[in-house]
């Protein structure tokens, strides 16, 4: 599988954090929260779903699946003003994305193994230090073997 590269230009969003990790993955608590409140949420952009990961800078680096990192459940929107009662806002930098269009269940591992192991090495990009996101649009079907998601990763040429 091929991504596309593209450069992302600053989006704004709204939506809950968790502190989560891995071995404690607390996903369906984050979105189970934020998703009955979306519609609270004013100037969103799109009715797709933004499902971000904040990484810390070593976490890629000193691999470890009880690491935690920031989860976030979001939609993006075009100001902040309002912003829904225990929501919180966040403002994602422009940079270059890998953006791979991928068709599977959420909870299967292996196109992360595949970008990771595979792609990422072979690549002529390294994993920069800006969050990772996938965009959850019309046809993302919770846990379906059907679903289809966009998954972008932070990148940045290799020195050499």
């Amino acid at each position: 599988m091929k991504p596309r590269i593209e450069f992302l230009k600053p989006k704004k969003l709204i939506g809950y954090k968790v502190r989560m990790s891995l071995t404690e993955n607390k996903t369906g608590q984050v979105w189970g929260s934020f998703a009955p409140r979306i519609k609270e949420i004013q100037n969103r952009t799109s009715k797709d779903k933004i499902s971000m990961q904040v990484y810390p800078y070593d976490y890629y680096i000193n691999f470890n699946p009880s690491k935690e990192f920031m989860k976030w459940a979001a939609v993006e929107v075009d100001n902040f003003d309002p912003i829904p009662e225990g929501m919180e806002s966040f403002e994602l930098e422009e940079g270059l994305y890998a953006v791979f269009d991928y068709k599977g269940s959420s909870t299967d591992p292996s196109i992360f193994q595949y970008i990771f192991s595979e792609w990422i090495p072979n690549s002529d990009y390294e994993v920069d230090d800006r969050p990772h996101f996938e965009i959850l649009g019309e046809k993302y079907v919770n846990n379906s073997p059907d679903s289809e998601e966009e998954i972008w990763i932070p990148i940045k040429r290799k020195r050499n």
